[in-house]
């Protein structure tokens, strides 16, 4: 499956006993977060296209698009900064959008979440990226 895929692609690291300990400078260590926040994003979207059955290319493009496609990337980012933890600035880099547009799509998503079936709906995408993500959230 697609999403299985992709998000292999993010589990592969050495086992802590051939971990290679490396000294990194300030600014390297957060290039390196961001290029992992990015990947994570390649992740999301893909899952997000794979459960709601929205092209990834859509959901990719940059600029205005159908509001079916937005919301599917709202309901992405949102769940990208509240599961995963990842920073506003860093999922606006991973979707081409900028920190207050995520800003806009957290609140927006938070507030949509009082209605039961859109809810429903959300935390069915949280359960499948937790699933997706959980070797890399245990560590």
């Amino acid at each position: 499956m697609q999403i299985a895929a992709t998000c292999e692609k993010l589990q592969i690291e050495r086992p802590p006993s051939e971990k290679v300990t490396e000294r990194r400078l300030p600014g390297q260590v957060a290039e390196r977060q961001t290029e992992e926040a990015i990947e994570w994003c390649e992740c999301l979207i893909d899952i997000g296209a794979a459960l709601f059955n929205v092209s990834s290319k859509e959901l990719r493009r940059t600029g205005r698009t159908a509001q079916d496609v937005s919301r599917v990337r709202q309901i992405a980012m949102y769940v990208g900064h509240v599961v995963l933890g990842l920073s506003m600035s860093d999922i606006g880099k991973g979707f081409s959008r900028d920190r207050t547009t995520v800003m806009y799509a957290c609140h927006l998503i938070e507030d949509l979440r009082d209605v039961e079936e859109f809810d429903r709906v959300v935390a069915m995408m949280e359960r499948v990226v937790l699933a997706a993500f959980r070797h890399r959230l245990e560590r």
